[in-house]
């Protein structure tokens, strides 16, 4: 089960398929997506 490398929180399979890194790492999930910087992860990826 994906996992979140910020907090160590549950994240759903489609979570992780959608914003793990190219190693299959989740940076954030949406409880601490703020403190973590996955704007900045999504942003960076997408241009």
């Amino acid at each position: 089960m994906p996992d979140c490398e910020h907090c160590g929180g549950y994240v759903s399979e489609r979570f992780a398929q959608v914003f793990a890194d190219d190693r299959g790492r989740v940076l954030a999930c949406p409880n601490c997506a703020a403190n973590a910087g996955i704007a900045q992860t999504v942003r960076r990826r997408t241009g």
